[in-house]
């Protein structure tokens, strides 16, 4: 007997399907709409699920990956300084220019030959030689002058010595006609015992030796002052050969041009056929032309231009850092000390517009720096407290006279009012309303 009873067929192979799902016994009778009625409730729920759940899911990741593509910013803590930034040139404070001189003589006009120049860049003391010139023509000129000066020197001294000749032949003539006179007097005198014709040729021998006396005495005293007139015009002549000598030589001692001051030795620059040009040996100079200066290094500020209607913003004393664009990354200590009191206009287009000149100096010694450098330097006109809270200048927003930021949080940002302090150009001072360390959209 076989250990299986009734055995079942073999099933025939089928494809593997889905389990099928086992549904509730069908209610019976009334009962019926309950079942129904249950499975729209179950439907129901299922689609409030997938709506308020999934979609919501889904929206709340969508938000948060919108809040973190927004760039966001740190409220910081430090010093928030306005600066402003201003461009001129370097120049020095104390310097002594050094110019061709001026001749003295009647051939000033001529231009003069440079010599010999100090190295340009040296640092001299005073008394130095700077510049000779060349002198040689004045000097041949002062060798013939000299000729004119003595000759004029031994015709005052001849014509003395001739004058005074005359003058002792003059009193003589002076002696013999008082002579004359008196013994003409005393032969009148004896005239009782001459006849009449004899006492008349006597008077008239008297009268005429005293007409003939005082008529030497005013010769000798015209004659005097013609001597001396004549003196006097040989002497003005000698006179005027020994100014001429005398400026020449003036001159001569002018041609060698000392330092007036301890300093740097800095060329100017010349106009030449093609343009301009530092000075050099060889050149020739006009009277009265500017071609060197020794300035003090100690002493270099910086002068600029602001405009008017920003003058009140800039104060004595106001701390500056100066930049010279012959020398990059070079960035020097300084303070404004002069401002000018009369705002200036521009030439010819920009004459309309007025600068008021400011001078700035630099604080520390750089042996780089010469005149006429381009340079900036940016004038500190304001500044907080070194921690103050610092928020980027785009992420405060101003509306109605009232400022705010969108503080980040965990639903996204939040509009929040602060209150501003100092600005600049690219941060705010957050005097209250926010706190150092919270993020704050960037952009607002």
């Amino acid at each position: 007997m076989s250990a299986f009873t009734n055995p079942a067929p073999s099933p025939v192979q089928q494809p593997e399907r889905l389990a099928p799902v086992v549904l509730p016994p069908s209610p019976k009778g009334g009962s019926a709409w309950k079942g129904w009625l249950i499975a729209a409730l179950v439907a129901v729920g299922a689609w409030a699920g997938y709506e308020f759940g999934y979609k919501r899911s889904i929206a709340q990741k969508s938000a948060q990956t919108s809040i973190a593509a927004i760039p966001v910013v740190k409220a910081t803590q430090g010093k928030l300084e306005v600066r402003a930034r201003i461009s001129g040139s370097s120049a020095a404070r104390e310097y002594a220019n050094v110019t061709a001189p001026m001749i003295r003589g009647p051939e000033g006009n001529r231009p003069m030959v440079l010599l010999k120049l100090a190295p340009s860049g040296s640092m001299v003391k005073k008394g130095e030689l700077l510049a000779a010139i060349d002198g040689q023509s004045v000097q041949d000129h002062i060798d013939d002058v000299k000729d004119y000066v003595e000759s004029a020197e031994a015709d005052v001294r001849k014509r003395k010595a001739e004058l005074e000749i005359d003058w002792k032949n003059m009193q003589l003539t002076l002696a013999v006609a008082k002579s004359d006179l008196d013994k003409a007097r005393l032969d009148a005198k004896a005239a009782e015992v001459r006849t009449e014709v004899e006492r008349m040729i006597l008077q008239l021998n008297s009268e005429e030796a005293e007409a003939r006396h005082k008529q030497l005495q005013s010769d000798v005293e015209n004659t005097r002052k013609r001597q001396a007139a004549e003196i006097r015009i040989l002497e003005l002549t000698w006179e005027r050969h020994k100014r001429h000598l005398d400026r020449h030589a003036n001159d001569i001692a002018r041609f060698s041009i000392h330092a007036a001051i301890d300093g740097l030795v800095v060329y100017q620059s010349m106009w030449s056929g093609s343009g301009m040009r530092q000075i050099e040996t060889g050149d020739q100079v006009a009277p009265g032309q500017p071609f060197m200066k020794v300035v003090n290094p100690s002493s270099m500020m910086l002068e600029a231009k602001i405009n008017q209607a920003e003058s009140d913003r800039f104060k004595l004393n106001q701390n500056a850092e100066m930049r010279l664009d012959a020398f990059n990354g070079l960035v020097l200590k300084g303070h404004i000390f002069s401002i000018g009191a009369i705002a200036a206009g521009g030439m010819r287009q920009n004459f309309f517009i007025r600068n008021v000149p400011v001078r700035i100096s630099f604080d520390t010694v750089e042996h780089r720096l010469i005149p006429d450098l381009s340079g900036s330097a940016d004038v500190l006109l304001e500044s907080s407290e070194d921690k103050a809270v610092l928020v980027p200048l785009g992420a405060v927003m101003d509306e109605e006279g009232k400022s705010f930021v969108q503080v980040k949080t965990a639903q996204g940002f939040a509009k929040v009012e602060v209150k501003t302090g100092l600005r600049n150009d690219t941060h705010a001072v957050i005097a209250s309303g926010l706190e150092s360390g919270q993020e704050i959209r960037a952009n607002y």
